[in-house]
């Protein structure tokens, strides 16, 4: 996660990142637990850039096509692009099972509770509290190096 952030902070500006989370799989069962969290942007790459942008990050760090929720290095979605809502071939945005996932709507309200998801007009903090499985997205209690100096740097 730290490369990741690393990486990312090359390119566009980082405004908050979230706790990280351990959580179970989700699909795909039998993979060690899952970590997970969220960071704030800003940029001025288009959204599609900024896809291209997180689709390199992931190569680099040795992602290779697979099924869907099967193990892997890392996974970098767009949730949301201020309020824009984007359908095309390649994109959609706001991600569109964002409000099923209980994995990314918790550290998100951790950062940006009070954003309000563009086509639902609900907050992410009420997203959060609904979600199914909220109550087993947990704080994760190690120390990963770093991550707190990257996000100091970029303020």
């Amino acid at each position: 996660m730290t490369r990741a952030l690393t990486l990312l902070s090359k390119k566009v500006k980082l405004e908050k990142i979230s706790s990280i989370y351990e959580t179970e799989p989700v699909g795909y069962k039998e993979q060690p637990l899952f970590l997970n969290l969220v960071c704030q942007i800003s940029t001025n790459l288009s959204p599609e850039k900024l896809l291209h942008l997180a689709k390199t990050i992931e190569n680099k760090m040795g992602r290779v096509p697979s099924s869907p929720n099967s193990p892997r290095p890392i996974d970098i979605d767009i949730l949301f692009y201020d309020d824009q809502i984007i359908n095309t071939q390649d994109l959609v945005i706001p991600h569109p099972r964002i409000t099923e996932r209980a994995f990314v709507l918790v550290p998100l309200a951790e950062i940006a509770p009070i954003f309000v998801h563009p086509q639902l007009s609900k907050s992410i903090a009420e997203l959060a509290t609904a979600v199914e499985g909220h109550k087993k997205v947990e704080k994760w209690h190690r120390e990963i190096p770093n991550v707190s100096t990257i996000h100091r740097r970029a303020l």
